[in-house]
C-alpha cells in the first residue's frame, strides 16, 4: 500500500508544475481551471475538476498563483510574482512541486 501512496504523492506533485506551467503560458491573463483541467487530461495526467481546484488551492496557499472567482462557478489563476520566479527557475521550488532539473 505505500507504493500506492507514494505513486498518488508523486502524481499530485507533478500536477503541480504542470499546473504552474499552464498558467505561465497564459500570463498575463487568468487563466480558468478547465483549460488547466484539458490541458492536463491531454498530457495523460487527468484529474476531476474537484482535483484541479484542490491543487490549485495548495499552490495559492504556497503563494505561488492567485486565484479569482472562488465564490463563482468557474475559477481563473494568475501566477504571483514568487510562482514567475518558480517557473523561471530563479527561485527555488517549494517541497510538493515537481519541477525537473533545468537542463
Amino acid at each position: 500500500m505505500p507504493d500506492a501512496i507514494d505513486f498518488e504523492q508523486k502524481r499530485r506533485e507533478e500536477a503541480r508544475w504542470r499546473v504552474l506551467r499552464v498558467i505561465d503560458a497564459g500570463r498575463p491573463i487568468a487563466v480558468s481551471e478547465q483549460i488547466i483541467w484539458r490541458v492536463l487530461a491531454d498530457i495523460k495526467l487527468s484529474l476531476s475538476l474537484n482535483a484541479v481546484r484542490r491543487e490549485l488551492a495548495y499552490l495559492r496557499d504556497l503563494g505561488l498563483l492567485e486565484l479569482e472567482g472562488e465564490g463563482a462557478e468557474t475559477w481563473f489563476a494568475k501566477l504571483t510574482a514568487s510562482g514567475v520566479d518558480v517557473v523561471e527557475y530563479n527561485y527555488p521550488a517549494p517541497a510538493g512541486v515537481a519541477r525537473p532539473r533545468k537542463y
